[in-house]
This record gives structure tokens, sequence and C-alpha cells, in this order.
């Protein structure tokens, strides 16, 4: 399913005169796939809150959820044609509304391991580049398919993900680019042998893959304490990313584990871009 998807999304892109390269259709794809995961994470949240008789207040204003611009529905929960927008309507919204408000989440927010402040930091370093607002509507329907309930429809999206990366190196090598395989990373890792307490630093952080596989080295530790769990929660994983591309991909991910409240979001999501 998300196989014949992400294809059908590279085809749309491919054809965009905005797009040019695999590197520019991975990072197109991802600000739309981190918008729809984040308008599922409210829902989780506000049925969260509305089960223990709390208010629930969102964290992106009504008109910027993705149900009101990109998604909205008739009465039947089908796609409203009608009310959706699309063409120089959908691209004039998206350039001149919707980043710029996604931007203002930086500075508003109350610290930088606040998803607040994620949101600003990525849409901080962002640029729409599909120029036609009819291919960039192609490319939301796609995505508003797509569904990530189960564990196996997560395994296989971070799979292909993957794949992605693999794409994304091959594409960026004539730029010096280079993503490290993970069967390279996970050796590394191992030949390393870090240990609870100490600091795990990537000074080209990518992906995020060598703190991701060392936090997945560290967690299968014996006899954790809970001491142990909160240091590699707060105190572990640092990271530092100069080209944006690389650093909205390892978000979306992120992202992705903290809606399934993942241990692993919770140890590195926040540590990532700190110094």
């Amino acid at each position: 399913m998300f196989e014949q998807t992400f294809k059908n999304i590279d085809d749309t892109l491919r054809k965009d005169a905005g797009c040019s390269s695999e590197l520019d259709y991975v990072e197109q794809t991802s600000w739309v796939l981190f918008l729809k995961y984040l308008d599922d994470f409210e829902r989780d949240r506000q049925t969260a809150a509305e089960l223990s008789g709390k208010a629930y207040k969102g964290i992106i204003s009504a008109e910027y959820r993705w149900e009101s611009w990109a998604a909205p529905r008739n009465g039947n929960g089908k796609l409203d044609h009608h009310s959706a927008l699309t063409g120089d309507d959908l691209k004039d919204f998206v350039d001149r509304k919707l980043f710029p408000y996604m931007k203002r989440f930086k500075t508003d927010a109350e610290g930088p391991d606040t998803i607040e402040y994620k949101i600003g930091e990525i849409f901080s370093e962002l640029k729409n580049k599909i120029q036609s607002g009819y291919n960039l509507r192609e490319v939301i329907n796609l995505i508003d398919e797509l569904r990530f309930g189960s564990h196996a429809e997560k395994h296989e999206m971070s799979h292909l993900y993957e794949d992605k990366i693999k794409n994304m190196g091959n594409a960026g090598r004539n730029g010096g680019e280079y993503y490290t395989p993970r069967p390279l990373i996970k050796a590394v890792v191992k030949v390393v042998a870090p240990t609870i307490g100490n600091k795990v630093y990537d000074g080209a952080l990518g992906s995020a893959g060598f703190l991701a596989e060392s936090f997945e080295y560290l967690k299968n530790s014996k006899n954790l304490t809970t001491k142990d769990v909160e240091t590699l929660q707060k105190s572990t994983f640092y990271g530092k990313e100069k080209k944006s591309l690389a650093y909205i991909y390892e978000q979306k991910l992120t992202h992705l584990e903290e809606l399934t409240k993942s241990i692993l979001q919770k140890a590195f999501c926040g540590e990532l871009s700190g110094e």
C-alpha cells in the first residue's frame, strides 16, 4: 500500500517544475506527511482528553488543521472536493499563510524540547518547492489516504523511508552528501559499545541513524533502573546538522514514534537539536 503510494507521489513530483531530484521528492513529501501525522497526533490527544473528562486545547489553530485546508469532509466522511483548496488557491494558502504560521511556533514555544518548538524549527528551514497547486493537491490526496493504525503499517512506513534515505544518499553524492547504511551504523555502535552515563554526540547528524541505533543498543542493557531510563531520555543523545532536509526526515519519523508514545522518541527527539 505505502510503496505504491510513494511511487505515485514521486511520479507527481517528477512532473513538477519545482522538484528536480530525489532529494526534492523526499523533502516535499516529508513536510506534507509531517502535517498529516501532526493532525493524527492532535486527534489522539483530543480523544484521550475526552475519555478522561478533560478539555483539550489544540496545538494547531482550526484554520490550519489538516481537516480544514487539506482534507475537508462532507456528511459521508468523504473528501469534499468543493471545499478542498487546489490550484493557485492552495499554493497561495500554503506559501503565504500556512508556512508563515508554522514558522512562528519556534519563537512562541516555551522551550526547545516542546513539540511547538520542533514544528517551528522544521518549517523555518523549509520552503514549498511544489510550483503547481494541482500537483500539490494530488500529493495531499494520496497522503490523506494513508493510515498508520497497526504495527505492521508503521513497520512498513519505516522500512520504506529507509529506502528513501538510500536514494537520498545516491542523489546527494555529487554534492558531497552521504547517508551511512544502517548495517554499518550498527557495526560501529557495537564496536564503540557505549554504556549508560556516556554522552552520544553526532556532529553530522543526518537522519539520526547513529543516535537511533545507539539508543537501541543502550536500551537493551541489562538491569536498567528508572534512573538509567531517565538518563537515556534526558541527558544522553545530542546532535547537530546544518542541512534542513535530513533534519526534516528525522523529525517526521520521531513524530511518528511520538504518536505511538514510543520510548525511542522520548529518548532522543528533544535532544537532537541541542548543542
